[in-house]
C-alpha cells in the first residue's frame, strides 16, 4: 500500500491520535450535548488533521502554509471548547491536561512546519 506525504508527517499522527481521544472523552458528555460541544469538539479536532492532509497535497508553499494556518487555527478553536467542557465539568482535569499537552506539542510541530513553507517562499 502506498503511503501519501501526509501519513509521513509526525505532526498529523500526533493530530490523528487526538481526534481520536477526542472522540473518546466526548462519549461520556450529556446527550445535550450531542449537537452542541460533541459536535463542534469533534469537527474542530478533526480540521486539525484534516487541513495538515490537505496542506501537504498543495503544490506551492504559499498554498501549503495556509492550509497549516488553518490547522492551527482548529487547533486553538478546539483549545477552546476543551476549556468550556472542563469549566462545565464534561471532561475531568486529568483529560483536559493530556489534551491541552497533546494540542500544546501538536501547534508548536505545526509552527514549525509552517515557518519551514514560508522559508520556501
Amino acid at each position: 500500500m502506498n503511503q501519501f506525504g501526509f501519513e509521513k508527517l509526525n505532526v498529523w499522527d500526533k493530530s490523528k491520535d487526538f481526534v481520536i481521544k477526542v472522540y473518546r472523552v466526548t462519549e461520556g458528555f450529556p446527550d445535550s450535548e450531542k449537537f452542541g460541544l460533541v459536535s463542534q469538539l469533534r469537527r474542530a479536532s478533526v480540521s486539525v488533521s484534516s487541513n495538515i492532509a490537505e496542506g501537504s497535497s498543495r503544490r506551492s508553499a504559499r498554498e501549503q502554509g495556509r492550509f497549516y494556518t488553518i490547522s492551527y487555527s482548529s487547533a486553538i478553536e478546539a483549545l477552546n471548547q476543551l476549556i468550556i467542557s472542563k469549566d462545565l465539568g464534561y471532561i475531568s482535569i486529568s483529560n483536559y491536561k493530556e489534551l491541552r499537552n497533546d494540542l500544546e506539542e501538536v501547534t508548536a510541530m505545526l509552527n514549525q512546519l509552517h515557518k519551514s513553507t514560508k522559508r520556501k517562499c
